[in-house]
């Protein structure tokens, strides 16, 4: 009976011993998945589920770039296709100027031509009446170019202006004065400031 006493007080000792040896040991795995459980819960606050890591700032500025070039390359070939198209609309429009120019001048000569034309298919007529006609032609030829604001330049008499005049001779003349037209070979002709053609004259002195 004694050693029945002592085994239990021996299983009660053991037993007693035992419980804080486990406990103790429970310890560190509880803290360890305390620990575990808010590392996990901290990534997720950083990188939600679901959610891609941000690019890095380099190629995203690389990117950027790239776009902008893009669209200054496009902007570019947008104004080489305008630049192209108002060129091409320009030369047609000076070549439509220089047409409608070019008639106008024609049509005030064409009645001259007529004229002209007229007098050459007659056969019978006089040295006067030749003359007569090809004096009204002459007449005619001028209100031609007085319409396109044509007007003759170079007279005898005048101060030599190199600007109007194309000397081809020079005498001296005591009757003449000084760096003065003296003969006219042929008239000059401007239209306004523009000069069309010099005149061809004599100088004297």
């Amino acid at each position: 009976m004694e050693k029945n006493q002592k085994e239990q007080v021996d299983k009660k000792q053991a037993k007693a011993s035992g419980t804080p040896e486990k406990a103790s040991a429970g310890k560190p795995e509880e803290t360890s998945k305390a620990e575990k459980a808010r590392a996990g819960e901290a990534a997720a606050a950083e990188n939600p589920a679901g959610q891609e890591k941000p690019k890095d700032d380099a190629q995203a500025r690389l990117e950027q770039a790239q776009e902008e070039l893009k669209k200054q390359k496009e902007l570019l070939l947008r104004t080489a296709a305008e630049y192209d198209n108002y060129r091409k609309r320009t030369e047609r429009e000076k070549t439509a100027v220089y047409a409608d120019a070019t008639a106008a001048a024609v049509t005030e000569f064409l009645p001259v031509a007529d004229n002209l034309e007229r007098a050459l298919k007659q056969q019978d007529c006089t040295v006067e009446d030749l003359r007569k006609g090809v004096e009204m032609v002459g007449v005619q030829l001028k209100g031609a170019l007085a319409k396109l604001g044509v007007t003759e330049m170079g007279e005898a008499g005048e101060i030599f202006n190199p600007d109007l005049h194309n000397a081809v001779s020079h005498v001296e003349d005591e009757n003449a004065g000084e760096n003065t037209v003296v003969q006219v070979f042929q008239k000059g002709y401007k239209i306004g400031d523009k000069i069309v053609r010099h005149a061809m004259v004599q100088v004297a002195n």
